[in-house]
């Protein structure tokens, strides 16, 4: 009989184990001009001129925001040249040679707590877009465009569950700066007025519920709780996760602001605790390379840094003969790369590697098991021939644009069918058929 998929493996147990290594010393730093989210962008620096860490080089810009780049080392700048990202689109870089000083910019200074409890909304909302933070969790949305709402906000749940296999990066944050965690969390609350904070782990990290529940014993004049989550997969979407964290249903396509909930990634509010603390944009990632094709290490290292640096001082890849598979991001909803000759940005936090293991699509035996496991109760099968068929309509009636791409329906199916591309081939094919 065909069952709902739940559990998955997740491969966290031995990560969590190795120790950190800082690589904090790339001697280039490169820092793409444009991303997916931002396809215009520009530098304010030119070739030679000496930058401080912290300093904004140039602004991407999206048709309803800008994002400012910041220098993650001091140096010079040395080049701005056309390189492939992760997604094999060739688009500028500006690149910084390290200078090995780290001398800060005059804008990164420490704010009194005086200062800090005195800010007003609008000061809150102006440092984090001045600092250019973005969803951690992976969306690389602008994080001041959540708190510019205008809805009251009651409750503000971190998102500490980190369900996708392989990534650690959450885990090791919360394990080892808890407080930043918190008093992010806090400058959160005190900005929007809200009265309740909620982390939100997997029930099974009781490792995690330990320390951050001793870390809050300092913040008594809070009330902020740890609440287990689901250890199913996935319990980290945001709507499942508030739901399941508070008690909260909230239908899907709607904000959850307009249910007074705000839903920050835990390693967001750990930026944001540094933006408004000491005027810090993000500077470093913590970044994991896993899989059976290397020797699985975790890093601490700077925005820029290249990841082939980090393949080189892991020992490079294993069994050389067999070629390899590239994964940025988990194995359920991160994205292939053909090199590794790309850059950690804010929102890489993992590279898997695998040896490549052949194998065939086969046709689909009508199993339903992707149906069964979808968490949005979609039609994937049904999707995917439409799409084969053209068929914008069909796609619309079969809501493809409600899958989170949460990448459940390939990994449930007998057949080996990639579905998820198939389910982010059709939401692109809508978007191209309405323009």
């Amino acid at each position: 009989m065909i069952m709902k998929t739940r559990i998955i493996p997740d491969g966290k147990k031995e990560l969590k184990k190795l120790p950190i290594i800082y690589h904090k010393e790339a001697k280039y730093l490169y820092y793409p001009v444009t991303t997916a989210r931002c396809p215009q962008g520009e530098t304010c620096v030119i070739d030679g001129q000496e930058v401080k860490v912290g300093e904004v080089i140039g602004t991407r810009k999206a048709a309803f925001f800008e994002q400012p780049i910041h220098a993650t080392v001091s140096g010079k700048i040395i080049a701005h040249e056309k390189r492939h990202d992760e997604a094999g689109r060739l688009i500028n870089y500006v690149i910084v040679k390290n200078d090995y000083k780290y001398e800060m910019h005059e804008s990164v200074y420490e704010r009194s707590d005086e200062e800090v409890n005195n800010l007003t909304k609008k000061d809150f909302i102006e440092i984090v877009k001045d600092m250019g933070l973005v969803g951690l969790g992976g969306s690389a949305f602008p994080t001041y465009i959540k708190f510019s709402t205008d809805k009251q906000i009651d409750t503000i749940v971190a998102n500490g569950v980190e369900c996708e296999p392989y990534l650690v990066s959450d885990f090791e944050l919360m394990m080892n700066e808890p407080h930043w965690v918190i008093k992010g969390l806090i400058y959160s609350m005190n900005a929007m007025g809200a009265k309740r904070g909620v982390i939100a782990i997997k029930k099974k990290y009781k490792e995690i519920k330990e320390v951050l529940e001793f870390a809050l014993k300092e913040y008594p004049d809070y009330n902020i709780e740890v609440v287990g989550v689901g250890n199913h997969y996935p319990s980290g979407w945001e709507l499942e996760t508030v739901k399941n964290a508070i008690g909260v249903k909230i239908p899907q396509g709607q904000l959850t602001a307009n249910h007074g909930v705000l839903i920050l990634n835990v390693s967001t509010l750990a930026t944001i605790f540094k933006a408004i603390k000491f005027r810090m944009p993000l500077l470093e990632r913590f970044f994991t390379l896993s899989g059976n094709g290397i020797k699985n290490v975790n890093f601490r290292a700077r925005v820029g840094t290249k990841i082939s640096d980090l393949v080189e001082l892991a020992g490079g890849y294993l069994d050389v003969e067999i070629p390899k598979v590239l994964i940025l991001g988990g194995p359920m909803m991160g994205g292939n790369t053909v090199s590794d000759d790309v850059i950690i940005t804010q929102t890489t936090t993992s590279m898997i590697v695998l040896n490549n293991e052949e194998y065939f699509e086969e046709p689909c035996i009508h199993c339903a098991a992707c149906v069964y496991s979808c968490p949005v109760k979609i039609q994937p099968v049904q999707i995917m021939n439409a799409l084969k068929n053209g068929d914008a309509n069909g796609l619309e009636m079969l809501n493809v644009n409600k899958c989170i791409e949460c990448g459940l329906c390939s990994f449930v199916c007998p057949s080996k069918i990639h579905l998820t591309e198939y389910m982010r081939k059709s939401k692109q094919f809508l978007r191209e058929v309405g323009n």
